[in-house]
């Protein structure tokens, strides 16, 4: 199908371009999302009269985005998940999450503006791009951690797992020390054995 572009749409062209794409990313995206008009006749006319307007709504759009823009870069988000000892995450992070973590945060931003190149599926510090309009992105940090203590540390710069993992083999070395008849005399160990042996 061919269609008139009218913002920019990335992977596509510009305000204006007239490309060809496939029947259903137009029907199910360009076209409910007013993004594009059908390539006909009337409609190349409508666009030609209504460019300048197009372009003037296009321009304050961009000005408002790059504003918001400016205040939401390097912004620092927490979202708590549940994970494992390893940092694993039980399930992954979605842009419907991270949206809501920076709506919490104090900016409107809806999931359709968190693109993910790959899920979120550890805890940690994740650079996560957000796109204000087609023409302004904006990087923000996602704190994603098991715990508000957690991400305090982590926002401090602090790696929880390998504390964490220093502490486990702390734990193995204790239990280890402690093993079932560890520190008992001779006589007290065959004790315990008999005791067992009967039970």
């Amino acid at each position: 199908m061919q269609v008139i572009l009218l913002e920019r749409v990335e992977k596509l062209g510009q305000m204006g371009d007239e490309v060809k794409v496939k029947d259903g990313f137009a029907r199910n995206f360009l076209l409910p999302e007013k993004k594009a008009l059908r390539a006909t006749k009337a409609n190349r006319e409508f666009f030609t009269t209504q460019k300048s307007q197009l372009e003037a709504n296009n321009l304050e759009r961009k000005k408002d985005a790059e504003a918001v823009a400016g205040k939401l870069k390097g912004q620092i988000f927490a979202l708590l998940r549940q994970a494992g000892d390893r940092g694993q995450l039980y399930g992954s992070v979605s842009p419907r999450d991270i949206a809501d973590a920076i709506t919490k945060g104090g900016f409107t931003v809806n999931r359709n503006q968190v693109p993910l190149d790959k899920p979120v599926k550890t805890i940690g510090l994740v650079p996560v791009t957000v796109v204000l309009h087609p023409e302004v992105r904006v990087t923000v940090t996602l704190n994603v951690a098991r715990t508000e203590e957690e991400a305090e540390r982590q926002a401090r710069g602090e790696d929880v797992l390998a504390e964490k993992t220093e502490v486990e083999e702390a734990v193995v070395a204790a239990e280890e020390l402690f093993e079932e008849g560890a520190g008992l005399n001779a006589d007290e160990a065959e004790e315990e054995t008999e005791t067992k042996a009967e039970e």
